[in-house]
């Protein structure tokens, strides 16, 4: 019988690709990872990696077996979830992780409405980058994540996880006039820092117009990113959570683009009470938030041309 403990890291070695990395993530030794899946071999009576160096790569049997993997443990959380239905009350540990401009428009009022309907469920709150979030998830650090993606930066899909649509933004171009993106290929740009979902967006957005944007600042919060754009240092791409508050200098320019920002939690776990009761807080802050800005509030998800005059 094959151990699921030892399935896991197979699992997450074909994520992470380093037994550093699995080690990290699961806070086990790299020599205790490296005996486990030499284990696990011997178990399966097939070869499942193969070393070149300090290099470990899957064998065509392993990656059929991670597949498995993610099939029996999706299995073991719907398990876990059915039995926790059966009690009578809402108690235990919630782990979310959300992106900042979400936790404070979106995630703050679902935490209030969580803690007055289960007042029995302790409630952790993690702010992260959504790049980071898939792999939270599949360690068990987190149970329900905001994730993002872009229209030109779509979400890879990951067998471990499921999502839903729970927000869709505009993203607008920050600048101190109202000219197209294109005009803007000799400007400096202001966009977040390397490798984050934010900058490669900034960089997609600008090569899809035609232009590979010059980027001279590198912020990850929206409003350092406005403050820049308003001391006349550049322009940006800012999703609408991000530009609820902005500078009187700063125009908003709306573009095609769109922000998505999905709920994701590991298979299996979408009825477990706790991931079921942060999913409807979280899908009825935002129906409140767009109910407020119909009325002409400042909320999430509300236009910053409506809150904000774009000039």
């Amino acid at each position: 019988m094959l151990d699921i403990r030892k399935l896991r890291l197979l699992r997450e070695l074909a994520h992470r690709e380093t037994i550093a990395a699995v080690a990290d993530a699961l806070a086990y030794t790299p020599s205790a990872v490296s005996q486990q899946l030499s284990a696990l071999e011997r178990e399966a009576g097939v070869p499942l990696l193969e070393r070149t160096g300090r290099r470990v790569m899957l064998t065509p049997a392993a990656r059929t077996l991670v597949e498995h993997a993610e099939t029996i443990l999706a299995v073991l959380e719907q398990a876990a979830a059915d039995l926790a239905t059966s009690r009578a009350e809402l108690t235990g540990t919630l782990r979310i992780g959300a992106f900042p401009t979400a936790v404070r428009t979106i995630l703050s009022p679902a935490l209030v409405a969580l803690s007055r309907d289960h007042p029995g469920l302790e409630l952790m709150v993690t702010e992260l980058d959504p790049a980071t979030a898939p792999a939270a998830l599949r360690a068990e650090t987190l149970d329900v994540a905001l994730v993002q993606e872009y229209d030109y930066v779509p979400v890879e899909p990951d067998s471990a996880l499921d999502t839903e649509p729970l927000l869709e933004e505009t993203i607008y171009l920050a600048a101190l006039s109202d000219a197209s993106l294109g005009a803007h290929r000799e400007t400096s740009w202001i966009a977040g820092t390397p490798d984050t979902l934010c900058h490669t967006m900034t960089v997609r957005a600008c090569q899809a117009a035609g232009f590979t944007p010059h980027v001279r600042h590198h912020a990850d919060d929206f409003g350092t990113v406005l403050a820049l754009v308003a001391a006349g240092q550049g322009v940006a791409l800012v999703p609408e959570l991000g530009a609820l508050t902005c500078p009187a200098e700063v125009t908003l320019t709306p573009l095609a683009t769109r922000r998505r920002t999905l709920l994701a939690y590991r298979r299996g776990t979408g009825n477990h009470p706790a991931v079921r009761a942060a999913r409807s807080a979280l899908h009825a802050s935002v129906e409140r938030g767009r109910a407020a800005a119909a009325s002409g509030a400042t909320v999430p998800g509300s236009a910053p041309g409506s809150a904000q005059r774009s000039r």
